[in-house]
């Protein structure tokens, strides 16, 4: 779990961040608004919790992941073509061998 002064990333959410940040695999709607830079439906996407705790994920984007594939639409459309330019949907086989957790 990732903390910024009393704000915090709750476990569950790391799995997603980290398949989009290493196999851009796109993550749902929250991660997808927060890593897109879309405040207004990060903010209606949220559970409470996650709602709680936006500056925790802005602290860790901005001091640990590639500022390349996070920031706008853009960036995550491009991000996604680079690590994926096939764009095949990834079979239950693929997470296994690559040991990533399919939460879907």
């Amino acid at each position: 779990m990732f903390t910024f002064r009393d704000f915090y990333i709750p476990e569950r959410m790391m799995g997603g961040i980290e398949r989009w940040v290493l196999y851009g695999i796109k993550p749902g709607d929250f991660l997808t608004a927060v890593l897109s830079n879309d405040l207004l439906a990060a903010c209606q996407q949220a559970d409470d919790e996650n709602l709680r705790n936006i500056p925790a994920y802005i602290a860790y984007l901005y001091d640990t992941v590639p500022a390349e594939c996070w920031g706008s639409k853009d960036k995550m459309t491009a991000w996604q073509n680079k690590l994926n330019p096939t764009e095949e949907p990834k079979s239950d086989g693929w997470y296994m061998a690559h040991g990533v957790e399919n939460e879907d």
